[in-house]
């Protein structure tokens, strides 16, 4: 390891995991507070086996986004982005989007140290801005929506699609060979092999086309080397 790159992990790297593993293991017993006060201050509180069922339930739907989504956005997040946005919450619709487009504002090589630090502001810029939006919207937004024409209400339901699809649009015009096997192999799969769970899907899609990437890039290397 270089000197640079060891001086980075001390000084930065090292620090992002201490924390950013403290902050998310206080997040957890955090999530409980709201059932807790119904459970004490308002004697609220549902059987034990009905608690039980609905975290079978819960767990057998978002279970394997455990899994798959820090896998699926790591590469883009990077490590302190990953924990800010996983700690902060909407990582798909806002923190990736927001990662996404500072990386490409900045013009960093995306995985590099540079591409990480850039990402961890565009991320941190994202969360003020959300936090600010939300408190408005928390203080005023049942008057604002009220006011909104229907067709404004529906669009709402597209939203976080177009967010996803103009992300993928940005990485797909750098590599479109790699866009056009994600999106062909997707829909292979959504069409001709619907018996495959949909929670399975994205991990599938996204393995498959990093595979193909590693294909395409050795092949480019060895076809150099022929010529040379």
């Amino acid at each position: 390891m270089e000197n640079k790159d060891v001086r980075y992990y001390e000084s930065f790297t090292k620090q992002i995991i201490k924390y950013g593993r403290l902050t998310n293991l206080i997040a957890i017993p955090l999530c409980f507070i709201p059932a807790i006060i119904m459970a004490v201050v308002f004697k609220s509180m549902p059987p034990v086996a009905d608690i039980l069922k609905g975290w079978v339930l819960i767990a057998s739907i978002y279970g394997i986004y455990a899994i798959v989504e820090p896998i699926s956005y790591f590469p883009v997040l990077g490590l302190p982005g990953t924990y800010m946005s996983f700690l902060a919450g909407n990582i798909g619709n806002m923190r990736v989007p927001c990662s996404a487009i500072a990386q490409e504002a900045v013009g960093v090589e995306p995985g590099s140290k540079k591409a990480e630090l850039v990402s961890t502001l565009g991320i941190a810029g994202s969360i003020i801005t959300n936090l600010i939006v939300v408190t408005i919207a928390a203080v005023g937004g049942a008057a604002i929506m009220s006011i909104l024409p229907p067709v404004i209400i529906e669009a709402f339901k597209y939203v976080s699609t177009s967010i996803f699809a103009a992300t993928f649009a940005m990485y797909a015009v750098k590599k479109p060979v790699l866009g056009v096997f994600a999106i062909a192999f997707a829909m292979f799969l959504l069409n001709l092999m619907s018996f495959i769970p949909v929670f399975l899907l994205i991990p599938i899609v996204v393995f498959s086309t990093v595979g193909f990437g590693f294909y395409l890039e050795n092949r480019r290397r060895k076809n150099i080397s022929l010529k040379e």
